[in-house]
């Protein structure tokens, strides 16, 4: 049975590390001060803010919009998008209330306001050939963005994302079933106090990436994330199930996940892999690929890899168009 106990000990602590929450049993600290959207004046001209999104661009051509996870900055990105903006004009999206990015007023929803504003977004901007990738939380917005506006998106990336997080560990758990767990793991962690917060942050973080020159930033995006943003993301990622929605996508879809950080927990790369495909098995010629050494932060940890992987699924979907 799923209850708040077991999934903070540590048999479930590896799910917390795949949703890619900081600190999903002690979360983080309450904000009154939220610095500014932009803080590098070199960039100032490129970012644009709309409808309190971050938005980046780099270069031209056929549009690649980068989306990253909980409580993450656009830098999830930077690197990948430096190896592919020759071809491709890469979109750095920053979500509100992450990682200094001011909060939305009103905080109730997050993942449908996020989606359909983005959507507006890039039915203003552009009417073809965009390719979503998104990275943990961005990958669950990804797949909405997909299934509400199917006629803007022509193909998917999803990164160490599913359908559906809680039923990792057990395939027959659903929404409903879920929702009171979450709500309580929502008051629990609205109650942290921030010294507690940092405290526990910082030994969750450590599963995130495999290199620990990545740890400074990540507690960085932590601290100055907002917090009333965050627990109602985290609550509507663990209460939104698109198992059996995504048999609607008809993009191509390329999954990349990890599975290294598990290790501890018992996971192996054949028992990850089973969780992508059983999770995905509504989504038709998708895709599924695991690195064999990053953590959560896969574009910083293997990204060699994914670059390899996006370049062959953006070159061989072209050529199917």
């Amino acid at each position: 049975m799923f209850n708040k106990n077991n999934f903070c000990n540590s048999r479930f602590r590896w799910v917390v590390i795949a949703i890619g929450i900081t600190a999903a049993c002690a979360s983080g600290q309450h904000k009154t001060n939220i610095a500014p959207a932009v803080t590098d004046k070199n960039a100032l001209a490129s970012i644009e803010i709309f409808e309190d999104i971050a938005i980046q661009k780099h270069s031209s051509g056929k549009i690649l919009v980068f989306i990253p996870g909980l409580n993450s900055g656009k830098e999830t990105f930077t690197e990948t998008c430096n190896a592919l903006a020759k071809n491709y004009q890469c979109l750095l999206i920053q979500l509100p209330g992450f990682a200094s990015l001011t909060p939305r007023k009103d905080r109730s929803v997050f993942l449908q306001s996020a989606r359909d504003s983005l959507i507006k977004y890039l039915r203003k901007s552009s009417n073809n050939d965009i390719t979503l990738i998104g990275h943990s939380l961005g990958g669950t917005l990804s797949l909405m963005i997909a299934l509400q506006a199917p006629e803007l998106i022509d193909r998917l990336v999803i990164i160490d994302a599913l359908p559906f997080y809680p039923a990792i560990q057990n395939p027959a758990l659903t929404a409903e079933l879920v929702r009171p767990q979450a709500e309580q793991m929502r008051q629990a962690m609205n109650r942290q106090s921030a010294a507690d917060y940092e405290k526990n942050a910082a030994n969750y973080l450590q599963g995130m990436s495999n290199k620990p020159e990545n740890l400074p930033r990540l507690l960085e995006w932590s601290k100055t994330s907002d917090r009333a943003t965050t627990t109602q993301a985290m609550y509507e990622l663990m209460t939104t199930d698109l198992r059996e929605n995504i048999a609607a996508i008809k993009q191509p879809t390329l999954v990349l996940g990890a599975w290294a950080a598990y290790k501890p927990f018992g996971a192996t790369k054949d028992s990850t892999m089973a969780i992508y495909q059983t999770q995905y098995a509504k989504l038709q010629g998708v895709n599924i690929f695991l690195s064999d050494t990053s953590f959560h932060f896969l574009t910083w940890d293997d990204n060699d890899w994914v670059i390899r992987q996006l370049q062959q699924f953006l070159s061989s979907t072209a050529q199917q168009q």
